[in-house]
């Protein structure tokens, strides 16, 4: 069943999909889309909180300077003081991954169940949601990946903590540590959160008792990429924002699927309408998807493969 669904979508690879999303205000049409979407909605509802404070976070860098240059009690307290709720914000991010791995499951089972196709076109409402996780991690990521503060202050916390810990000394410190552990190897990635979804995909997928195959997954991944293409390319899109959306939904997917599937994004043989998705990206002006395009040649795993076309390749050099 898993190779006739995947050969299926290979056959569709260079044909019109013939589905355009609603990425304005699609809503359930179910008790059950109705239900899922509550869900999820509840945590993609705090998805703009985050990225704004991802946004104007500014790191303790004078601070910490300060301490390790000059080191004093005055001057270490005053880098510990301001660590600290610097700290407390990268928790709430570390905690807002923790939520998407518990919501991201069930737009899956929802949408990849039976006919990927199907799913998307008649649950646009999660179809939307799935493109709003896929928005949301590739602007998250690009934010972290451009400021360095955010490892630096988690790094001299740390370290400060250790040395407390030799001093016998207890702060009443809330993030102690084994959750500053699992913080830290969620920061040590480049792209934490698009980290995130892959490894929670991976055991999705790894639940027999779901009953969804993985060609199901990378199906419906490989239809969204093409469909946002494709509506982007027919100038479906109502205005550059939704674009912008757009695109990001497209990069995702295919940055997924590329993790996912053995042979990737870039084989010849992917559904994913992999050359015109890289020539809508490298059509948007004024370097507004340098970071997309930087996405598909950083983080995915399979664009170097031999097997990769040189002319793939190429348009990603």
């Amino acid at each position: 069943m898993g190779n006739a669904i995947m050969q299926f979508f290979q056959s569709q690879a260079n044909n019109p999909v013939g589905i355009e999303l609603n990425f304005q205000d699609a809503a359930p049409a179910t008790d059950e889309e109705r239900e899922i979407h509550s869900t999820v909605g509840a945590v993609l509802n705090k998805a703009q909180g985050i990225l704004d404070r991802l946004t104007n976070y500014t790191g303790c860098e004078e601070f910490i300077r300060k301490a390790i240059t000059t080191p004093s009690p005055t001057s270490e307290e005053e880098a510990w003081n301001e660590v600290l709720p610097a700290v407390d914000q990268l928790k709430e991010f570390y905690d807002y991954s923790l939520e998407l791995q518990d919501c991201f499951p069930k737009l899956l089972l929802a949408l990849c169940k039976d006919d990927p196709r199907s799913n998307l076109s008649s649950q646009q409402s999660l179809a939307k949601q799935l493109a709003e996780v896929f928005d949301f991690i590739l602007r998250f990521d690009e934010l972290k990946m451009g400021n360095p503060a955010i490892q630096n202050d988690f790094s001299y916390y740390r370290r400060t903590l250790n040395r407390l810990k030799l001093s016998k000394k207890d702060l009443n410190i809330s993030i102690r540590d084994e959750l500053a552990n699992r913080m830290s190897l969620f920061f040590a990635y480049p792209t934490p959160m698009m980290n995130v979804i892959n490894e929670i995909t991976v055991k999705f997928l790894n639940q027999s008792e779901q009953g969804v195959p993985k060609e199901n997954v990378t199906g419906a991944l490989a239809f969204m990429a093409n469909i946002c293409q494709e509506m982007i390319d027919l100038g479906k899109c109502a205005n550059e924002t939704i674009k912008m959306f757009c695109l990001r939904c497209m990069t995702g997917s295919i940055i997924l699927y590329d993790h996912l599937h053995t042979l990737g994004a870039f084989n010849k043989k992917s559904p994913i309408r992999i050359k015109p998705c890289i020539n809508t990206l490298k059509q948007s002006p004024g370097g507004t998807t340098d970071g997309l395009l930087n996405a598909l040649r950083f983080t995915t795993v399979h664009l170097n493969d031999p097997d990769t076309p040189a002319n793939i390749k190429h348009l990603l050099d």
